[in-house]
């Protein structure tokens, strides 16, 4: 199974916007982290589609390894 590229060892902070969809890189290959630009094409990944319910600031996952995907869940402190 393919692993991620880890993008980044800190969460990245993003003001999310009510009813605006994001898509979040999986793969850790973007050039425009947390978002995905399309760099997985020909990989196992795809972006994980995220549809903010409410505007909130949000910590997006940087290190690809977070149990709750798009979102970080600290697993950054054990890379």
């Amino acid at each position: 199974m393919e692993q991620p590229k880890i993008a980044g060892k800190q969460p990245i902070p993003v003001e999310m916007e009510e009813g605006k969809t994001y898509a979040w890189c999986a793969c850790g290959q973007s050039t425009n982290q947390p978002f995905c630009d399309g760099s997985h094409k020909g990989s196992a990944f795809s972006p994980v589609i995220i549809k903010a319910e409410k505007s909130k600031k949000a910590f997006m996952c940087a290190c690809k390894q977070t149990g709750n995907p798009g979102f970080c869940d600290g697993s950054h402190k054990s890379l």
